[in-house]
């Protein structure tokens, strides 16, 4: 298995540690945008950190950061079903219109996650 790939599971598995280290909040989130950034500066076309980096700014609630991250990595052609959910709940909390973020939706449903990536986390609750 090559480095990058290694380190993008170590992201993921950090990623699910949050949740469990709620205290550790912050010190988590920069540790994963640092590590997610050495990734994309050896593979700056690397999709799966930037899904994950965009999903991380997400749930920081820096939306139009991640955005940029996520809509990077569907110009590079990426086909993850994860992208897609995390365009979609990106554009929901900023307030976009239904039918921007529904395309997404809709795209996602015949996509498959790519096991490297996780999705942003959603509060329906939270707008």
């Amino acid at each position: 298995m090559n480095n990058i790939n290694q380190r993008l599971q170590n992201v993921k598995k950090l990623q699910a540690k949050r949740w469990e280290n709620e205290d550790h909040w912050d010190t988590l989130n920069d540790l994963l945008i640092k590590e997610l950034g050495e990734i994309l500066l050896i593979e700056p076309q690397n999709t799966s950190a930037l899904i994950n980096i965009g999903a991380i700014y997400s749930d920081m609630g820096e939306n139009e950061k991640a955005l940029m991250y996520l809509k990077n990595a569907l110009a590079l052609g990426s086909k993850d079903k994860n992208l897609f959910i995390n365009l979609a709940i990106v554009m929901v909390y900023m307030e976009m219109h239904q039918e921007e973020y529904h395309e997404y939706l809709e795209e996602a449903e015949d996509k498959i996650e790519d096991p490297l990536t996780f999705k942003a986390y959603f509060d329906p609750n939270s707008q």
